[in-house]
């Protein structure tokens, strides 16, 4: 297509990007294409798209916002990367990755049309607004670098399916027999986050350096974290003592988790699989120990800005999807009232 336009390669960028010249002018956007023969398909149908009047040059494609995000997720180092590149690839892509589809064009309808093509395909409702959350970030960029006006109204769905499994205080002592049983590692993996609702990578990637057995504190250093923010704790008597056999013998950037022969943790799903269905409590996650830590801090009256800064909760609304009341705590309150029964506040409130 010498003449009128070509394709080449930015560094940076794992799509294949096009230059085309439209009433005189240079204009530069990815294809969203990683193979050259697609690529050229999506710069053929952009030539003649012009050719035809049908498109304004300067307004991008959806794909092409996506090969803008992705860039910059890649250039900023973001851990979300390859979730957004999976939500693209899987799914996105097929329904708004056409070229034929400009940024300025996308309607409220054609995401309506969207939602009912994923859920008759089985998609949750939370999977599908994990996608919709990444197109809107897509637009969010395009706008603040000025590449479009404004961001399309992208509704989300209301989500039912939230898990709300988490460990009972009765189920404690028999969980905490079978992961010893497993390891002095997953022992100690368990009360940590049982404790502090600590994510399973902020535990599985922690260094010797970060504990402190002398101020018995624990640090999550920042950019570390799934927020990117730090964290310091201090232990109880349980953790510091478990801790202290997990490093014993050695040095400050080993690893804290590993296993008996001096292998990380990594993925121990078949070995924490085992420990629930000995313990009684299958189908219990790891990650469920999350939502206990923090059922467990407002039951102790923990503030709920200190258990939010323990556990690693950056805006409350996603703090108080963890915040579980269960049966017992309802007894709990129950109890309290009783024993308030009769006193002079009680009577005066009558």
């Amino acid at each position: 297509m010498r003449g009128l336009g070509t394709l080449y390669k930015q560094r940076g960028s794992r799509f294949w990007w096009m230059q085309y010249f439209n009433r005189g002018r240079r204009f530069r956007e990815s294809t969203g294409c990683e193979l050259h023969r697609d690529a050229q398909r999506v710069l053929k149908q952009k030539l003649l798209a012009i050719g035809d009047g049908r498109t304004d040059a300067t307004t991008p494609t959806v794909a092409g916002l996506y090969a803008a995000i992705e860039r910059d997720y890649a250039t900023n180092g973001r851990k979300s990367l390859h979730h957004l590149q999976g939500l693209w690839t899987n799914h996105l892509q097929a329904f708004f990755g056409s070229a034929a589809l400009a940024a300025s064009d996308l309607t409220s309808s054609q995401i309506l049309s969207y939602i009912e093509q994923r859920r008759a395909a089985g998609a949750a409702n939370a999977s599908i607004n994990r996608e919709l959350a990444a197109l809107k970030r897509m637009y969010k960029l395009a706008v603040k670098e000025q590449r479009v006006k404004a961001v399309p109204y992208i509704g989300l769905l209301e989500e039912r399916n939230v898990r709300k499994g988490f460990l009972r205080d009765a189920e404690y002592d028999a969980l905490a027999r079978e992961t010893a049983k497993a390891g002095l590692w997953l022992r100690a993996m368990f009360e940590v986050a049982y404790t502090f609702g600590w994510r399973k990578s902020e535990l599985t990637g922690m260094r010797v350096s970060q504990v402190d057995l002398m101020e018995a504190t624990i640090e999550l250093n920042p950019g570390e974290t799934k927020n990117d923010q730090g964290r310091l704790v201090v232990m109880t008597a349980r953790i510091r003592e478990l801790l202290s056999e997990c490093i014993a013998g050695k040095g400050s950037a080993d690893l804290v988790f590993t296993r008996g022969t001096g292998k990380p943790a990594g993925n121990f799903r078949k070995a924490w699989a085992r420990a629930c269905h000995d313990a009684g409590v299958d189908g219990l996650l790891f990650h469920d120990l999350r939502r206990t830590a923090v059922r467990n801090m407002r039951r102790r009256g923990i503030p709920e800005k200190v258990a939010m800064r323990i556990s690693g909760h950056r805006t409350r609304a996603v703090f108080e999807r963890y915040n579980i009341v269960d049966a017992a705590d309802l007894k709990l309150a129950v109890a309290a009232l009783e024993r308030g029964a009769g006193t002079p506040a009680a009577v005066a409130a009558d």
